[in-house]
């Protein structure tokens, strides 16, 4: 049986080697220094106001009613994405948006398509829970 004493070593070890691990996970994350422009910046406050991702997913979070938008930027192309924006569909309403909406909207989905692909299934776990895509 262990004493006391011991406990109190493995337990003040464990503490350290937790605070150690994710010291160093968090100081070493992969995460390159990605400023967002203004008109991108506007365009995330349209997407959060008209609640866009009840019904889309951005990197395969979102609802299922629509699709993934993370890349439909490069996929489809700006003027196709207006279209939509301007007319809707049979299950996307027309929110009549204004054109600096739209466009906010544009700069929101062009800086979401230049981060990179969206797919998780082409995505490499490494060993300390980050991906490499």
């Amino acid at each position: 049986m262990a004493s006391d004493k011991q406990k109190i070593i493995v337990v003040a070890l464990l503490v350290v080697t937790f605070l150690f691990y994710s010291f160093y996970l968090y100081s070493s994350l992969p995460v390159k220094d990605y400023t967002i422009n203004e008109e991108s910046g506007k365009g995330k406050l349209v997407w959060q106001q008209y609640n866009c991702n009840a019904c889309h997913q951005v990197y395969g979070l979102g609802g299922y009613l629509g699709p993934d938008l993370t890349n439909v930027y490069s996929f489809r192309g700006k003027e196709y994405i207006k279209a939509f924006l301007n007319i809707g569909t049979a299950t996307m309403p027309n929110f009549h948006l204004n054109n600096q909406e739209i466009n906010a909207l544009l700069a929101f989905l062009n800086s979401i398509d230049a981060s990179g692909k969206s797919d998780p299934r082409s995505f490499t776990i490494k060993y300390d829970g980050t991906i490499k895509q």
